[in-house]
């Protein structure tokens, strides 16, 4: 089994959400459903990043360090400035 680091972005504000889950599909769906307290009402989203783990803490460690200045480099570097 899969944990999953991932990246969400709000179509509505352009804001993004950094986020970890064992099923990722259900997760999305739940962001876009308005489900999750965090996102509720900033959606819908689009998925622009993931990454897999095989071991929760280290998704977690991800997704905090994704989370932080040298996290989100790596992203725009990773991604482009187009997607951030």
């Amino acid at each position: 089994m899969f944990y999953y680091t991932y990246l969400l972005k709000s179509k509505k504000d352009g804001k993004m959400y950094t986020g970890i889950t064992k099923d990722l599909r259900k997760r999305l769906a739940e962001h876009n459903a308005g489900k999750s307290m965090y996102t509720k009402g900033r959606g819908p989203f689009v998925l622009i990043y993931y990454e897999a783990c095989l071991l929760e803490d280290k998704a977690r460690s991800r997704e905090l360090y994704l989370k932080t200045g040298m996290g989100k480099r790596y992203l725009k570097n990773r991604l482009g400035a187009s997607y951030l």
